[in-house]
């Protein structure tokens, strides 16, 4: 895997949809970190405003979503591959934006925030800056996490790199956190809920752990 704290190997940014080469480029990787930035919280009110990915090689793109677009063909052939699985921090959100906004079902997924929760019980803190420090040792800056998302074409250096930042580090992430959860005999707790994404709560292991 790539040395993730250095600058990205690769960035870029594309308006409406990944271009052929990209798009190619993320459907040979094995797992691609996904992450999303939007207007608000509430899917169908708050329009989607950019996607950002980094493969294990830390080639990250950024799309913009504009104004009333519903659709990124390239974008969601990448997000319905099976071969390729999406990484995200707390994909309940992420998925539902996708879905919301351009018409796209996720799968397979992680969730670095579910299996953050089942992994560290010792903390009761499990937001991305929290468990990216813990993990990987960077400190993500949060400065840019409330903005004005929506206009995309005028997005400055600061809010791309904390998009791009969001999604780098999910994969090394990811990785510690199925170390973990291997380790503790609760691999198989983590898969079957990355199959139920929206999160219900319910009996099993949504019982012994309540709030994912």
């Amino acid at each position: 895997m790539a040395d993730f704290s250095k600058a990205p190997a690769s960035f870029v940014v594309f308006d409406g949809d990944l271009d052929s080469d990209w798009a190619n480029r993320y459907l040979r990787a094995s797992a691609i970190a996904v992450d999303t930035e939007a207007m608000g919280l509430i899917h169908g009110r708050d329009r989607l405003c950019l996607v950002q990915i980094c493969d294990p090689a830390d080639n990250v793109a950024c799309v913009r979503i504009g104004l009333g677009q519903t659709s990124a063909p390239r974008l969601q052939k990448l997000m319905e591959a099976t071969s390729v699985e999406k990484v995200f921090h707390f994909a309940r959100f992420d998925v539902a934006a996708l879905a919301s906004g351009l018409g796209i079902s996720v799968l397979p997924i992680f969730c670095t925030k579910v299996a953050s929760r089942l992994a560290r019980t010792y903390s009761p803190r499990h937001g991305l800056k929290e468990v990216v420090m813990e993990l990987v040792g960077v400190e993500l800056d949060k400065q840019a996490q409330s903005s004005d998302w929506g206009r995309v074409e005028e997005l400055s250096d600061v809010q791309l790199a904390y998009a791009a930042n969001d999604a780098r580090y999910l994969l090394p992430a990811r990785q510690r956190l199925e170390m973990m959860l291997r380790r503790e005999g609760a691999l198989g707790d983590c898969s079957a809920l990355f199959q139920l994404h929206s999160c219900h709560r319910g009996t099993g292991s949504f019982a012994i752990y309540p709030d994912l």
